[in-house]
């Protein structure tokens, strides 16, 4: 796969179309806008090798909380950045990275400096209009440059940007503060650094590259990999076609070269990459790995339960990208409740042959069924778990046939679920306080959005209309809920248990106050309702009314 088609296929893949403008209307617009892998990985140095470049996506939708729709024109959409909530800016990449230097041996692509492979800047201070996408009904910037390092030169993984809706005068309508999460932390040096350990070191001697860390550990990796392939005939076939030096990997990059390890290892995140008879790279690292010992536990990393081993590699003990409500779940015991483990299972199985890197994913109903919530998406076979209920399921055969993938689903008024549930790996609320900005902006608290008055002005009051069927939340339900309960008390159970006494899908988001049968009723957030809260039980609406027809029975007899 040579570079410079790379390219040419992760530009074709972009429309960059954008809505058209209509007069500036009275309705009042929300956006909600979100990233879609919850963390971007870069490298920290391109001229040895290259795994991915600094590409990051971000989504948007707009909504009319007038009309209740998605706004699918008439305004235009664009990303700035914006401080932090630290005050941490980050306007430029240029001279954060070595990635322009390096960027046309490596992907083919003469860029400009400052910009990336999709003719996109980083976020700075000029907007930057996303484009349209009409299939999924949302606004798109695809392959922003941005680096983990702000404009003081300090770390930062959790960049701000500013996402903007103005109207056809170009006044602005409303905006969200959105994370573009980026990070370059990979812990490789913990096993290929010169001196480190034993079982890594390259035939030739570790290479102590005088030039810094990151350039050392990455040559001794190549060194590493000649050392177990460089004589085959099935290596030199593969540098030929890639373009390398014949005498090794290392060889090329020293001698100014660097590789792109997808040129050889297909990646789904790179397009087009990879050569017939090579296995994926997802397949390559997590299979070699598996059996690698790690040198904070003595174990092998496929052996490993928790997210530390997958921190060896993945962003990381600093970033912590795994940030979750569902990575921050804690036990009795006050240890994670859910680990990587627990839905992608072991690294044998993620790096499987058989698997579709990026593609076969654990689903949202493998764990979200019949009102349970379980901490394990796979079952001891490693496979993910298959129930029938799919109140909570991602769409089927998104982005293709045969996958149902959470980061392409959508639902309730054409929502991606990313846009209220967060961005994978960072599902509300989340322990990065930029994180949840956009819940906070759009309905006044963290948490996935679910206050019906945060996109809907005028409220009808439903039973089953809204997320997932869920009932309209508010003083309205309290006060007329009765006949919805009498008619199916079932669906009720389904969130507020099978005894009505209240479950994790029956916990009020927010403080509450209602008024019920006269009664001022007052929850702390995070509260489970119950059917006994008010009255005794699903059936004491039905009691009250039988006590009153007897009274009222008992009264007319009287007289």
């Amino acid at each position: 796969m040579r570079p410079l088609t790379l390219w040419s296929r992760l530009l074709a893949g972009l429309a960059l179309s954008s809505a058209a403008l209509l007069p500036a209307q009275a309705a009042v617009l929300k956006v909600v806008g979100w990233n879609d892998l919850g963390m971007h990985c870069m490298d920290s140095d391109y001229s040895v090798f290259s795994i991915l470049p600094p590409f990051n996506t971000l989504h948007a939708q707009v909504i009319d909380t007038t009309n209740n729709k998605l706004v699918t024109s008439g305004v235009t959409v664009s990303f700035e950045a914006l401080a932090d909530l630290g005050g941490s800016r980050n306007t430029y990449s240029v001279g954060k990275t070595n990635f322009w230097d390096f960027a046309k041996p490596l992907y083919g692509a003469d860029l400009p400096p400052g910009i990336g492979l999709t003719g996109l800047g980083t976020a700075g201070v000029t907007p930057q209009a996303m484009s349209w996408q009409a299939t999924p009904a949302m606004w798109e910037a695809v392959g922003i440059p941005i680096t983990p390092v702000d404009d003081t030169f300090k770390k930062n993984t959790y960049p701000m940007t500013k996402v903007v809706v103005r109207d056809s005068t170009g006044t602005e309508v409303a905006h969200a503060r959105v994370v573009l999460p980026v990070s370059d932390e990979m812990t490789c040096v913990a096993c290929h650094a010169s001196g480190s350990q034993d079982a890594a070191k390259p035939a030739r001697g570790w290479v102590y590259d005088p030039r810094g860390p990151e350039k050392d550990y990455r040559r001794n990796i190549l060194a590493r990999h000649d050392d177990q392939h460089l004589g085959t005939a099935k290596y030199k076939k593969a540098l030929l076609a890639a373009g390398y030096s014949k005498k090794g990997l290392l060889d090329s990059a020293d001698g100014g070269h660097p590789i792109l390890c997808a040129a050889c290892h297909a990646s789904n995140a790179l397009p087009g990459t990879g050569q017939v008879g090579i296995s994926a790279m997802t397949s390559a690292t997590h299979t070699l790995h598996a059996s690698v010992i790690n040198p904070n536990t003595g174990l092998k990393l496929g052996d490993d339960k928790d997210r530390g081993a997958c921190y060896m590699c993945h962003p990381g003990a600093e970033t912590k990208c795994l940030r979750g409500v569902m990575g921050n779940a804690t036990g009795p015991d006050g240890l994670p409740s859910i680990q990587c483990q627990s839905c992608h299972s072991t690294m044998a199985k993620v790096g499987s042959p058989k698997r579709v890197g990026w593609l076969q994913q654990p689903t949202c109903q493998a764990c979200h069924y019949d009102g349970k919530r379980d901490l394990m998406a796979v079952n001891a076979k490693g496979q993910v778990k298959t129930p029938a209920d799919t109140r909570f399921a991602t769409n089927a055969n998104v982005p293709a046939p045969g996958f149902n993938l959470y980061r392409f689903s959508k639902g309730h008024g054409g929502l991606q679920c990313e846009a209220c549930h967060g961005s994978t790996h960072a599902e509300y609320t989340s322990s990065h306080d930029g994180d949840n900005q956009v819940s906070v902006d759009t309905q006044g608290h963290v948490g996935t959005l679910s206050e019906c008055s945060a996109c809907h002005s005028n409220l009808r009051t439903t039973a089953n209309g809204g997320p997932h069927g869920l009932h309209t939340i508010g003083q309205a339900w309290v006060g007329g809920h009765g006949n919805a309960a009498e008619r199916d008390r079932q669906a009720c159970a389904y969130c507020h248990g099978a005894d009505f006494r209240g479950s994790p899908l029956a916990k009020t988001a927010a403080v509450r106050d209602f008024n019920a049968d006269g009664k001022k009723k007052h929850y702390e957030a995070g509260t489970q309702v119950t059917c006994y809260d008010c009255h005794n039980g699903p059936g004491g609406n039905l009691a009250r009314k039988a006590q009153r027809a007897e009274a009222t029975r008992l009264v007319t007899a009287a007289h």
